[in-house]
């Protein structure tokens, strides 16, 4: 009788052993999201070496990657043409200008789109606060004056592309208080754009 094959006792890697130090479980996702799954990890591991707070990134971090999930069937509601301050427009079909798609109004490609939540407040001139939803898309060139989320050394960050004196990246905050710095990336920086920020969303209540 072979003493070869089969599952040997203890065999494999200790549980608990992993880069996070504790049981793994199996899941399936997109192809196309395998990127950001990891480098959300990899950012998520220095956060927890570093005692959650950040190098780079204390001044507006994010949070919660999700993506998108599209029904086959579109959820059209109406879109109105009536302009108001303030109040509800007048449900009269003759001020229904069109059906709007809410996925198709938010996401260009949804293979390559994700959101994740702000926290932080140095983006708040551009409209971007706290718990507000960004659109991030991933297939989006990015160029200068854009909203970006940008990984440096490892920490993600969400804040507007720009350009320097020495022709190097910098990343700049819209805070007008001037609590913030911008960010100057250098020749020895680890630095990526992630994606590029196409929208924004939020629930009052």
């Amino acid at each position: 009788m072979s003493n070869h094959g089969g599952k040997r006792e203890n065999a494999g890697r200790p549980r608990g052993q992993g880069k996070f130090g504790e049981p793994t479980t199996t899941m399936r996702i997109p192809q196309s999201q395998t990127a950001i799954v990891k480098d959300f990890l990899d950012a998520l591991q220095r956060k927890r070496a570093n005692g959650n707070h950040g190098t780079i990134n204390t001044d507006v971090e994010v949070d919660d990657f999700l993506i998108p999930k599209i029904n086959d069937q579109p959820t059209l509601l109406p879109l109105f043409s009536t302009k108001v301050a303030a109040g509800l427009p007048s449900p009269a079909d003759d001020h229904v200008e069109k059906s709007l798609d809410v996925s198709e109004f938010l996401i260009d490609h949804a293979a390559s789109t994700f959101f994740v939540t702000i926290k932080g407040e140095s983006m708040i001139d551009v409209g971007l606060v706290p718990g507000d939803k960004v659109v991030v898309d991933r297939s989006k060139i990015p160029v200068i004056g854009d909203i970006v989320l940008a990984v440096v050394d490892r920490e993600f960050t969400i804040k507007i592309l720009d350009y320097g004196a020495n022709k190097m990246p910098r990343l700049m905050p819209a805070n007008s208080s001037g609590a913030y710095r911008p960010i100057y990336i250098r020749p020895d920086t680890q630095f990526e754009i992630f994606g590029v920020v196409i929208g924004s969303f939020r629930r009052f209540k």
